[in-house]
Order: structure tokens, then sequence, then C-alpha cells
């Protein structure tokens, strides 16, 4: 039996929370991070890209929230992989994942320096990023219910400033001397649908909350149950609101991006915002993208260190990195060694780890997808429900487009990307030689046979329980 005197993760979340994590997670106001990288990609068509991101990431989230009702534990794509297809892939899934969390808080807090050293220039860009870095460690020791609070305060920051840019975008778009076309940014425009899907490849790290999410499914009140509608709910609102934001900014301010430089590529938020509502507006939108940039990182941090967590806790990552405080139910050392991780963001360029995120996402999201027609048509141990038209239609036909349409998008990243990302799979398959000793050795698994207390524990919806691996 687990022994539930041990420091655990508390479940204290419900569905409005972990909606609103996954939101935050994605922020609204990251449509600016990569504005002119993806414009520039895409020819001006964003929206465009949006919306092939929105629908390849809708049959994906579908993928996630059937694979949690399975097993609704912290890992996300990590565990998904690892019981469905072994522990090797599930841990070289869960390697590569590792590539899109630990670079996303080190944009946020890279970003956070920039912007506020713009309005700040007296001190230093990198005061104000080991500034952010410290208080979103602090505040994800303290616990996930903090987290949810300020995520709330971020959201409704967000909204504000949306709200303002649509009715100001569409205004000045209106109100000039030329026409304005409002279906021709969702065309593919010059560049064909390649660069439409190059465009959404890139757009990838835009959706990781409804992933995030699936990582809480061990701070959840109801994991089951409301984790999969999270999963959904957060991909629907964030894109919705992604699709929208774009929508306004590509028929108010429309110039050549292939003739504007890489710094005015990776700042063209401001310069969109300068253009439409002036400096006043444009402090405003830093003010705001300052906290949606601190509450993805908070976020993005909260989630990495429960995939350090889980992988510790299975034996194929340092054990301390299993540690939970004892006090506020938190993995403290995983979340520390993500904030050290952090600090190299000073010396990354946005448009070379915006690749690497999507890299790894695309990569996780293909795996779950594939991982849900293993578990529930074509189980281990030869155990299947009986097969009907829905079941097939449900873990079948749409799952496997979900995995075409995220290969596709994949194919489309740089070829430096591949590169990069094929040296780190190489790492994640040499940690598996020394775990196993030359294959001497299984490779670590969490049990989730019939009958395991584990599993009981699980059932038994609400309660708090630590999960230890066999």
């Amino acid at each position: 039996m687990s022994d539930t005197t041990q420091p655990h993760l508390k479940r204290a979340l419900g569905l409005t929370g972990l909606t609103l994590f996954g939101v935050t997670y994605m922020t609204v106001i990251t449509v600016f991070t990569t504005y002119g990288i993806v414009n520039k990609a895409t020819d001006g068509h964003l929206p465009a890209a949006y919306v092939v991101a929105v629908i390849t990431m809708l049959f994906t989230a579908g993928s996630y929230g059937a694979m949690v009702r399975r097993y609704p534990v912290a890992g996300s794509a990590y565990t998904y992989a690892q019981q469905s297809f072994g522990g090797g892939v599930g841990f070289l899934t869960g390697w590569v994942m590792l590539l899109d969390y630990l670079f996303i808080p080190m944009i946020n807090f890279m970003l956070i320096g920039i912007y506020l050293n713009t309005q700040f220039p007296a001190v230093p860009a990198w005061a104000f990023t080991l500034a952010a870095l410290l208080l979103v460690l602090l505040f994800n020791i303290l616990g996930i219910n903090l987290v949810s609070k300020v995520n709330m305060a971020i959201i409704a920051l967000s909204v504000v400033l949306v709200a303002v840019f649509m009715v100001l975008a569409f205004k000045y778009a209106l109100g000039g001397d030329e026409s304005v076309s409002l279906i021709e940014p969702f065309t593919t425009g010059s560049g064909g649908i390649a660069a439409i899907a190059s465009g959404a490849a890139i757009l990838a790290l835009s959706f990781l909350g409804f992933d995030a999410v699936s990582t809480l499914s061990e701070e959840a009140k109801r994991p089951r149950k409301d984790i999969p509608r999270a999963i959904v709910l957060s991909t629907l609102v964030g894109g919705f609101f992604f699709v929208l934001v774009s929508w306004a900014g590509a028929i108010a301010y429309h110039p050549d991006w292939t003739k504007l430089s890489e710094t005015e590529l990776e700042a063209a938020g401001v310069t969109v915002m300068n253009n439409i509502g002036g400096e006043a507006f444009t402090a405003f939108f830093v003010a705001v993208y300052v906290a949606g940039a601190f509450g993805s990182g908070m976020t993005g941090q909260v989630s990495v260190s429960r995939i350090l967590y889980a992988m510790g806790r299975d034996g194929m990552l340092p054990k301390p990195l299993s540690v939970l405080n004892r006090r506020f139910g938190t993995p403290i050392v995983a979340a520390v060694v993500v904030s050290v991780f952090a600090l190299s963001s000073l010396f990354l360029k946005l448009e070379a780890v915006s690749f690497m995120i999507s890299f790894g996402a695309l990569a996780a999201f293909s795996v779950v997808n594939l991982s849900v027609i293993r578990t529930y048509l074509f189980p281990s141990g030869g155990r299947r429900e009986p097969v009907t038209a829905w079941r097939i239609i449900r873990y079948g036909v749409l799952p496997f487009i979900g995995f075409c349409l995220t290969i596709w998008l994949w194919s489309e990243l740089h070829p430096e990307t591949w590169i990069v990302g094929g040296i780190w799979i190489l790492i994640g398959f040499g940690i598996i030689v020394i775990v196993t000793r030359g294959f001497k050795k299984p490779v670590p698994k969490m049990d989730f046979s019939e009958g395991d207390p584990t599993t009981q524990q699980i059932d038994q919806l609400g309660e708090e329980y630590p999960l230890n691996p066999r």
C-alpha cells in the first residue's frame, strides 16, 4: 500500500481553475510573441495560419482528453506514451517535451526583461529577468492555489487589452482611405498552403496550454471528468482569441514583412500597437504583455517541474527531482532546476527558440494521437472492449487525423530545427542506455494494472494521494 504520510501533490483545482490555467499558459497576447516571424513566413496571412493550427490542435486536444481519462496522473504525454508503448518510448517522448517546456519559461523571462527595459532604460534587462524568475519560483513553491488566483487577474488584464485593441484596430482600418478586405487575411496568399503550414507549425507553441492542463491531473479535484473538458475548452477559447486578435491586426497593419529587420520582426507587437493606438496605448500593451509573460512563465514552470517530478519519481532522472516540499506539497527541487536552466534565456534568439518549442510540442502531440489508437483499439495484454463504429471513429479515425496533421506541420519546420532536435533525442537515448545499463534492465514504468492500489486511489476522485512507481 502507498504511504499516505509522505508529501504529495494537493487536489485543489476544479474545471474553471484548470481552464484558466490552460488559457493563461497560452495567454492571448502571445499572438505578438511570434507576430512578425509568422507574418513574414505567411506573407501577412497570420489568421489563416492560426485557423490551420486551431483545427490541428482540436484533434490533438481530443486525444489528450481520451488519454487523461485512462491515466489521470502527472506526466502528460510522457505518461501516455509510457503506458501505451513502453518505458523507452515514454521517456523519449517526455524528453522531447522538455524542449518546449524548458524553453517557454526562458522566453517569457527574457521578454519581461526586454519589454520592461524599454520603459525603464536605467534598469538593465537582466535585473528584471532575474526578479521575475525568482518571483515565479517563489509562487510555485507556495502552491498551485496561489498560481491559480494570479492567473485570474492576468486573464482579466489580457481581456481588457484585447477588447481595446479590437476596437482601435477596426476603427483604424475602417477609417482609413484604402479599402479593407476582411477575408483576405484568411486566404493562402502568394506563398500557398505550404507557407500557411510553415506558419502554423511555429504557432504550435501557442497551444501548449492544453498539454499543460494534463500535467495537473494529480492536482485536479475530478481529474477524469474535468481535465478532458478543460483541455478542449482552453483550446477553443485560446484559439478563438488568437484568430480574432491576429485578424484585427492584419486588417489594421499590413506592411511588407519581408523588408523588416530581425529586430523589427521580434518587436512587431510594439510596432502594431504604436501604429494603431499611439504611445499611451503602447505603454499599456507593454504592461499587460509583461503580466501575461509572467503568467505564462509561471504556469510553464509549474508544468515542467511536474514533468521532471514524474520522471524523477520513475527513476529515469535523478531521484531528488521527485522531492516534494512537505509543507506546500510542491516539487521544490524540480522547480529550482527549471529556474536555473531558465537563466540561459539571455543567450538565445526568439526565432530559434520558437522553432525548438514547436519541434518538441508537435513531436509530443503526434505520439499522444498514436497512444489513443494503441490504448483503446490495440491494448497490451489482449483485453479489448467491443468494437463499435463510434469507438473506431472516436479512438481510431479522429486521433489518426490528428497524427497526420501534426506530422504535416512538423515537417514544415526549418532543417536546422531537426538537427538540434535530433541531437536532443540522441542524448535522451543515451540516458536510457545508462539507466538500463545497456538495456540489461527494463526502463522504469508506473504500474497501472487492475487492482493496483494506485489505480484504486485514482478512482477515488477528489482524494489526495501519492503515486509510488513500481
